[in-house]
């Protein structure tokens, strides 16, 4: 125990984070140390693309201070994000320094991440198309710069000894243990060179990656899987045929990315109705310059969990959808993450041009069709 608790401390992708703690999975021994309580809540926010296209980047700039500046994109959703006890999102840029540039070679400044982070994001997951967009000088910095801001991250490794003792990356908190899997469909045709390994869809792999977590004993599985085709708003057969092998395997929930629009929610009920799996098919953007009808926005996703006397279900679920405006003007153009019912209750914010009005009510109105019958968080009413 001893040995375990100090390798704990002293490895150098191993953080504690206030109350959230980071387990290291042995192949073979797993020491358990947590003193379970009657009853436990933990809550789970899932946001979708963290993109970083040249006018984002031109638009953080801050001449004055002779940097960039990321804080303002996140400041309408960050008090919503910080009442998370987990709270992941999919990084879908490198973090590879200068000569820094979005679509197709995305690479953006570290300071984006370090706002991301900021805003009460916990879980960065960085198995994505875009992962290997810098090579291998790209793949190896993005992960020195999340290590050195204390980001916990999945999906991506250094070597093998990192992906044995940290895939799946087990959290812990509220005496509730999740276990997360994060993969990729592809990399763009991108190969990257051994030791480094990135995480891709393989139902063999991930059947013995579940079985492999369940040595930790966790109270709940979570993929977080980057899949399906960009800008359907439906999810296609292979997605749901990956799904249901998934939660077969033992998955409790997947959570999906990369078509860059909502896709919708399923609930996948067990034999006596008692428990369900949730399927998130795709949480769309969190962030980007894309501005095309269903594009410009997307959903967090909140799972709330509750364990009594060692036996964890879904307590509760809803979504939250936000809309991403872009402000031009003279000077320098702002993005900033809008929650739809934060907009709703504060119309003259940013006092929006009439084309703005329109789109934001029409992204509403899209997706609250879209995901009818799934409760809407109520965090800004």
């Amino acid at each position: 125990m001893l040995l375990y608790f100090l390798s704990l401390l002293l490895h150098k992708r191993i953080f504690l984070q206030g109350p959230v703690t980071v387990l290291i999975l042995f192949s073979s021994n797993f020491f358990l140390f947590a003193q379970e309580t009657f009853t436990d809540q933990l809550s789970l926010l899932f946001a979708g693309d963290v993109m970083g296209h040249d006018a984002q980047i031109s638009s953080a700039w801050d001449s004055k201070q002779n940097t960039f500046r990321y804080e303002p994109v996140f400041q309408y959703i960050a008090g919503y994000v910080q009442t998370a006890d987990i709270a992941v999102v999919n990084l879908e840029v490198t973090l590879a320094g200068p000569p820094y540039k979005g679509y197709p070679e995305f690479s953006s400044p570290d300071e984006l991440a370090r706002a991301v982070r900021d805003a009460g994001f916990d879980v960065f997951l960085q198995a994505n198309n875009h992962a290997l967009d810098r090579g291998q000088s790209g793949f190896k910095r993005t992960i020195t710069v999340l290590d050195s801001m204390n980001v916990l991250h999945t999906g991506t490794f250094l070597n093998d000894t990192d992906h044995q003792q940290y895939h799946p990356l087990i959290l812990e908190k509220n005496n509730i243990r999740i276990a997360l899997l994060n993969y990729t469909y592809g990399t763009n045709g991108l190969v990257i060179p051994e030791p480094y390994i990135i995480n891709r869809i393989d139902t063999m792999q991930i059947r013995k990656d579940i079985d492999k977590a369940r040595i930790a004993r966790p109270d709940f599985i979570i993929i977080a899987i980057h899949w399906g085709n960009e800008y359907e708003r439906f999810e296609n057969g292979s997605q749901r045929d990956l799904a249901e092998f998934m939660l077969n395997c033992g998955a409790d929930a997947i959570i999906g990315s990369h078509p860059h629009v909502v896709q919708p929610v399923k609930f996948i009920y067990s034999n006596d109705s008692s428990k369900f799996n949730i399927v998130v098919y795709s949480l769309g953007n969190f962030v980007s310059n894309q501005r095309d009808q269903y594009r410009d926005g997307g959903i967090v996703f909140e799972i709330v969990l509750e364990k009594t006397a060692g036996e964890t279900y879904v307590k509760n679920y809803s979504y939250m959808p936000y809309w991403v405006y872009r402000e031009d003007l003279q000077e320098q153009s702002g993005f900033y993450i809008l929650p739809v019912r934060y907009f709703e209750n504060n119309e003259s914010l940013f006092n929006l041009k009439e084309y703005d009005l329109y789109k934001i009510t029409r992204f509403a109105g899209d997706t609250r069709k879209h995901l009818e019958g799934i409760p809407e968080n109520d965090f800004y009413d």
